[in-house]
């Protein structure tokens, strides 16, 4: 008998995972090169006008997406609405019906700088006081201005470069408080004009995004010390961009004039909050704004520099008898935006992977669409194609599935942001978060055609093993190239989910000269580079679905890649 149990089981186990490798086999065969292209094609279409975040063309591409999940069987998971019941059906005693939408609504403030933007200095001494009114687009230009005007005047802070590193001991702000004023701030780093110094070498910004780290990182501690404003010295082209009278000064790739066209960064996008935003204000100043405001003080900035990198320590300072004025209005207005969200239950409701990529560009100006082919109808695209794996599967996850498509990132991660705050199932539910992005195109030196990299987190070492694996196991040929992150940061749709604390992996294919330019067409896409992308993410997919356990450390694999 005990040996007849113990046969039961074996036979059992070996059928179960001879089912689990043909469902996986079944969505394998659903994933073909036609059906991604035939997706994309449309989705990157002139008639999607861009899908730039609240647009029609946005609109048309979420009611696309939509219709897909529907076609290949999801669930809807967004917002629960209530169907329409006219007068008459109401007084028949017909009442409304509570049903839910593939759509997750949500609404942003589109906004951008008004017609005031002032700027003076104000002089205090014995026995006067004395205001210099500068210009707009002559002495200064401000950036960074919230969802709302802002007029202020307030002390000012001379701050070095506004740097804190706490692992070297080097605090740019100690013994001086910049709650409620105005810092003026140096470019960059202590050492950054000196490459052969030590405090280079010990504050240089490592890695491929350091520089766009440090001046995060500067404005981040600047705002929470409660500073309202940063006075940076512009570089020497500053004024060359102001200068009114240089004919076809609007020079681009696909535009030569005399006048400013439409841009899609013309607009700020944020979403709408119970609370105001603590935004700092940046201030770009001639040389000459700054030497006013810095004279009397005893302050010469390239002296500063110079001691600061030998000595390595900082000397921040109050400007005495000097203040400033600014005085700055916003134009703006309410925009209606919409993710779209999927749904396929597993057994398990309490333990569920976010699978997302965004669908909005950058739209249309000018008479140029910006179709955003690679950045990202490709992920999207992924994303409705591994959906479309998993039904055609024929088995029921373990886990649950939410297939996300995500608007607004091109605005700031704004969709996926909504949805990590206002998350349609219990935040802690969700285990880990997959995101493509840019999928389909070979960078410069991807001669071959075959380079993908993926990020994931660095306490998950686990996501890297699988995916080399399962390249592997199945394959593909892809050359896979790997980065780990520690959280928190990054420019896609993952880092709201890593800020919350939730693992990730992020899929990306190459980097082009087409990135955010309306040369980036369904044309160009490398459709088979881009369909083995999403076999991987399927399988990867599956695995971690079903039968691997999503730990820190890298664990035992248990993925369909060791079957």
């Amino acid at each position: 008998m005990k040996n007849l149990i113990c046969a039961l089981v074996l036979t059992l186990i070996v059928t179960e995972s001879f089912s689990q490798n043909n469902a996986l086999e079944k969505g394998l065969d659903a994933i073909t090169k036609q059906a991604v292209q035939g997706q994309l094609e449309f989705l990157a279409s002139d008639w999607t006008e861009g899908r730039e975040t609240g647009h029609r063309g946005a609109y048309i591409a979420g009611d696309y997406i939509a219709s897909i999940f529907k076609i290949y069987g999801l669930e809807p998971a967004g917002d629960y609405k209530h169907t329409e019941v006219s007068r008459s059906e109401r007084w028949a005693g017909k009442k409304p019906e509570r049903y839910r939408s593939f759509f997750q609504e949500f609404n942003l403030i589109k906004s951008k700088p008004g017609d005031c933007q002032e700027f003076r200095v104000i002089s205090r001494h014995k026995n006067a006081v004395r205001e210099v009114s500068f210009n707009d687009q002559t002495d200064f230009s401000i950036t960074g201005a919230s969802t709302c005007g802002m007029q202020c005047e307030a002390p000012v802070v001379f701050a070095g470069y506004g740097y804190v590193n706490e692992e070297e001991g080097y605090d740019d702000f100690s013994g001086v408080d910049i709650n409620g004023k105005v810092i003026i701030r140096l470019a960059g780093f202590p050492g950054i004009e000196d490459t052969a110094s030590e405090a280079y070498k010990k504050f240089h910004p490592k890695g491929r995004y350091g520089y766009y780290y440090l001046n995060r990182d500067k404005d981040k501690e600047a705002r929470e010390r409660g500073a309202i404003a940063i006075i940076e010295e512009g570089g020497p082209s500053l004024q060359d961009q102001w200068a009114v009278n240089v004919p076809f000064r609007y020079n681009s790739e696909n535009y030569e004039g005399e006048t400013e066209r439409e841009s899609p960064y013309e607009y700020r996008y944020s979403l709408t909050k119970d609370t105001l935003k603590n935004t700092l204000l940046e201030i770009r100043v001639t040389p000459r704004v700054m030497n006013y405001i810095l004279e009397g003080s005893g302050i010469n900035p390239d002296e500063y520099r110079k001691r600061v990198t030998r000595k390595m320590k900082p000397e921040p300072a109050e400007i005495e008898d000097k203040h400033v004025f600014i005085h700055t209005t916003v134009v703006s207005e309410i925009i209606r935006a919409r993710n779209v969200i999927g749904k396929i239950g597993g057994k398990q409701e309490d333990s569920v992977i976010v699978l997302g990529a965004h669908y909005d560009h950058l739209g249309y100006h000018n008479g140029y669409i910006w179709n955003g082919a690679d950045d990202n109808a490709s992920g999207t695209v992924g994303v409705m194609t591994i959906a479309k794996a998993f039904q055609a599967s024929g088995q029921q996850p373990e886990k649950t599935l939410l297939f996300a498509a995500w608007t607004g990132e091109e605005k700031g991660l704004l969709g996926s942001s909504y949805f990590v705050d206002n998350p349609p199932i219990p935040l802690e539910d969700i285990i880990l978060n997959m995101n493509f992005d840019m999928i389909s195109r070979d960078g410069k030196e991807d001669t071959l055609g075959i380079e993908c990299r993926m990020g994931y987190t660095k306490s998950h070492p686990s996501l890297k093993e699988m995916s080399d694996k399962n390249n592997e196991a199945y394959d593909l040929g892809l050359e896979m190239s790997y980065w780990a992150s520690e959280g928190g940061r990054g420019g896609s749709d993952h880092a709201p989910f890593s800020v919350k604390g939730i693992p990730f992996t992020f899929f990306i294919a190459g980097f082009t000269p087409d990135y955010h330019q309306p040369t980036d067409e369904a044309s160009k896409v490398n459709f088979d580079k881009m369909t083995k992308i999403i076999t991987l993410g399927y399988i990867n997919a599956w695995g971690l679905a079903n039968d691997f356990n999503i730990k820190q450390g890298s664990g035992e694999m248990q993925g369909p890649g060791n079957n």
